[in-house]
């Protein structure tokens, strides 16, 4: 397997460790999901504790989707950024800075070019 599969496929892989299923997972690009079967917490723990991937399910699949209250996006090669719920607003929200400064007193010392006096006046100004 090479790439992500978007389709009717479903390979079939086998190992005989998590340490395996971890190494191989992390030798390849972000999954946008993981979807995980089992019955044991540690492994729980370890895979998706270890595991970089978009979202995911636990003992089911593709619900992490239809669920409005959690965030789903990708990381890396998947995608950035996540949305459903708040998260679609952050994601798509574009926060910009904007300083306005009054010009009523301003120090022509601050701009240049910039002289001795100029800097000695400014660093008795910051004292």
């Amino acid at each position: 397997m090479q790439d992500e599969i978007f389709g009717p496929v479903l390979p079939v892989l086998t190992f005989n460790t998590l340490q395996e299923v971890v190494e191989r997972q992390q030798a390849l690009p972000k999954p946008l999901a993981l979807y995980l079967f089992t019955r044991n917490p540690a492994a729980e723990r370890k895979i998706t504790g270890r595991i970089s991937y978009g979202g995911g399910c636990i003992n089911d699949t593709v619900m992490h989707l239809a669920n409005d209250n959690l965030p789903f996006g990708g990381v890396g090669a998947s995608g950035m950024g996540a949305y459903h719920g708040k998260a679609s607003f952050e994601t798509f929200s574009h926060y910009k800075s904007v300083l306005k400064k009054a010009n009523i007193f301003d120090l022509p010392q601050r701009y240049a070019p910039y002289t001795q006096e100029a800097f000695a006046f400014i660093k008795k100004f910051m004292k």
